[in-house]
């Protein structure tokens, strides 16, 4: 049957029919092995094109030249031996009805000098970028020419693999150190007024499009406002925008507005939770209506209404929703099923692209199948026998656990001793700015209640409890308790950062936070208390503060923490406190050794993670038929549980989340997933 909805309506773009309006734009997931799309990073990719998206675009960006180094784990198009890679993963992708394109680039000053084959960082001048420190060679005349033939031998290989096309990452790359005043010094022809400073853009287009002819897509991504004093402005990069349309060389726009050379920088143009979403929306659309070409955008565009309105009130001709795909990869298909409520949200908490940024695969926060496709199921099939499934804890953990066993179709019931569900997560969600994270709560509920899990609240089980419903397998997912017991002397002067956010305890005036978790509940403590008028120092024995959070999630909380006049203290760790009348001396000594400070505050707040609450998981445990053990190669090879050293036992009983040991929330879930799916 046709459709009405704006989203699925196809849309011809040059002699290729996209079969609707979605698409995930160009990201690079950090699955490659050896700088090769292989199992893993197709699977991925083919699992998105599997849920109905019209085009999916990988490589966030492959790497064309030697000396464009990726900076974490890139394609690398420059070799010949990716050709049937990149076809397999074509192939796959088109049998699933999908378009798929890939982006190329060279980094430029993007990059560093250390890595790969250690050769000297290029761009157009000496400028160095920020976030990665390294100080480029300016380009020669055989930079440019030698760099030119990369792109069109690595467009010519991506053809020869069967892509449809490929695009050009011209923002914050090399093509844009071209393009912007602030980072090109060079002489003419390549450097000086805009259209010498366009030339060698164009340039690599001319030299694509020989090679690969009008039967492939040409496209490109770049910022049509750097939002930069002394950059590309929005006048020029309309201007910009014309002259692209105009060369006569691409087929499409994708268009972005902002910088990536800081940290603060490339959050603005990705956005995370906490932020504005579609921020940049209606300045595609202002592109769209300037250069009347096709244009495509994607910026934090998370939910179906965004991008139905995107599409709609003609702001775009294809909507990207690219870390929405990472979450729910169904998304199309559940909207052409008229199941737009059991499409999984992105709560733009971006553990996806931050782990990326410190060298690590991206995985999404909530959705524990992504870039595990070989082994986890994002549909759960059921099960061969029904049974009974008990549960105690309302977490995440214990949520992804009680979903999962009602989708295997077995009868779940979950005990929680709060008044709602959400564990550590309701705490998270207190900060207005993290209050997205509440959806991975509400999602589970709702699957939950669909699905037919009974669910007692204020409930606090014991093992008789749980004895009394006959269960067939028991799911400890308790959680855990602030663990402030650090000092060697004076525990019992110090709060928990939980109890500053949950408000149990009222902020103090001057106060020291003793963070060596590192991780968002210390920020969150911090801002409370500044917020509330505290004067606030954190400090950590680590070489740097919070690294738990994250690079682009750490901008939203300095900017808020450093216009309270928060101070950052690294290296330096508390060892005791003392009470001396209505104050509290800290002492304040170092692992580097030689250093005995104090400091003189009325509250200490103390961040060192949880001890797991799972007295009743071994209460349970003598009854168990496993006795609580895990086959660890079971559960790596994804197989079922197996384990029996108690033929007496009733039940299969396992712990997941931080009932086991303090970690983060994609931990929790995914200990859920990959026990609960073979139960």
């Amino acid at each position: 049957m046709m459709s009405n909805d704006p989203l699925l309506q196809p849309y011809q773009l040059k002699h290729l029919t996209l079969r609707n309006r979605i698409i995930v734009t160009s990201h690079e997931p950090a699955y490659p092995e050896d700088g090769m799309p292989k199992e893993r990073y197709r699977a991925y990719t083919v699992e998105r094109a599997k849920g109905g998206v019209a085009m999916t675009m990988t490589a966030g960006s492959a790497a064309v030249s030697k000396d464009s180094p990726p900076v974490f784990n890139n394609l690398l198009a420059y070799k010949d031996e990716i050709v049937p890679w990149v076809r397999e993963m074509t192939d796959a992708v088109h049998e699933q009805g999908a378009a798929i394109m890939i982006q190329l680039t060279h980094l430029g000053r993007r990059t560093r000098w250390d890595k790969g084959d250690w050769l000297p960082v290029l761009a157009p001048s000496h400028h160095r970028e920020a976030s990665h420190r390294a100080f480029p060679k300016k380009m020669e005349d055989w930079d440019i020419e030698r760099i030119i033939k990369d792109f069109a031998d690595a467009a010519e290989r991506m053809k020869a693999g069967g892509m449809d096309g490929v695009e050009l990452e011209a923002y914050g790359h090399l093509i844009d150190q071209f393009t912007s005043p602030l980072t090109n010094e060079l002489d003419a022809p390549y450097g000086g007024d805009l259209e010498n400073r366009m030339r060698f853009c164009l340039d690599v287009f001319s030299a694509m499009r020989k090679r690969v002819g009008d039967d492939f897509i040409l496209g490109v991504r770049y910022t049509a406002d750097e939002c930069l004093p002394g950059g590309t402005g929005k006048p020029e990069g309309i201007e910009i925008s014309k002259r692209l349309r105009d060369s006569g060389l691409i087929d499409y726009l994708n268009v972005i507005r902002g910088h990536i050379d800081t940290d603060p920088g490339l959050t603005d143009v990705i956005p995370i939770q906490g932020m504005a979403n579609s921020p940049h929306l209606d300045f595609a659309g202002e592109i769209r209506a300037a250069t009347n070409f096709p244009t495509f955008h994607a910026a934090k565009i998370p939910d179906v209404a965004t991008a139905r309105h995107a599409i709609a009130a003609g702001k775009v001709d294809m909507v990207g929703m690219t870390r929405a795909h990472m979450t729910d990869p169904h998304i199309v298909r559940k909207i052409m099923e008229k199941r737009e409520d059991d499409i999984r949200p992105c709560v733009g908490a971006n553990y996806c692209l931050d782990r990326i940024y410190q060298g690590g695969m991206a995985f999404c926060i909530h959705n524990a199948a992504t870039g595990r496709e070989q082994t986890m199921p994002h549909t759960i099939p059921k099960a061969d026998v029904r049974k009974k499934v008990v549960i105690v804890g309302a977490g995440p953990a214990g949520l992804e656990a009680a979903r999962v066993a009602a989708e295997r179709g077995h009868e779940v019931v979950v005990f929680e001793a709060a008044n709602d569900p959400g564990g550590q997560i309701r705490l998270t969600a207190q900060s207005e700015r993290r209050r997205e994270m509440i959806s991975i709560i509400d999602w589970r509920m709702g699957q939950c209640e669909k699905l037919g899990v009974t669910f007692h609240f204020n409930s606090w089980a014991e093992a008789d409890t749980i004895a009394a419903q006959n269960p067939d397998a028991v799911i400890i997912a308790t959680g855990g308790l602030p663990h402030t017991e650090v000092l060697s002397r004076g525990n019992e002067l110090v709060v928990s950062s939980w109890d500053i956010i949950s408000a149990d305890v009222k902020p103090g005036t001057n106060v020291l936070i003793f963070d060596d978790a590192g991780d968002h509940a210390g920020l969150q403590a911090a801002e409370f208390i500044a917020k509330a008028g505290g004067k606030v120092e954190i400090m950590t024995p680590d070489r740097s503060f919070a690294p738990e959070v994250m690079g682009m999630n750490l901008v939203p909380y300095m900017r808020s923490l450093q216009k309270l006049d928060v101070t950052f203290t690294v290296t330096y760790r508390l060892q005791a406190a003392e009470k001396s009348g209505s104050q509290i001396i800290a002492h304040v000594g170092s692992d580097y050794g030689g250093v005995a400070k104090q400091r003189t505050v009325d509250q200490i707040v103390v961040n060192h993670g949880t001890i797991p609450l799972d007295d009743l998981y071994f209460e349970l445990k003598p009854g168990s038929k496993n006795l609580g053990e895990v086959s660890y190669d079971e559960l790596l090879s994804a197989a079922p549980q197996t384990v029996e050293r108690n033929p007496a036992g009733a039940y299969q009983l396992f712990r997941i989340g931080d009932a086991v040991a303090a970690r983060n929330t994609h931990a929790a879930i995914y200990d859920a997933l990959r026990l609960v799916k073979d139960i």
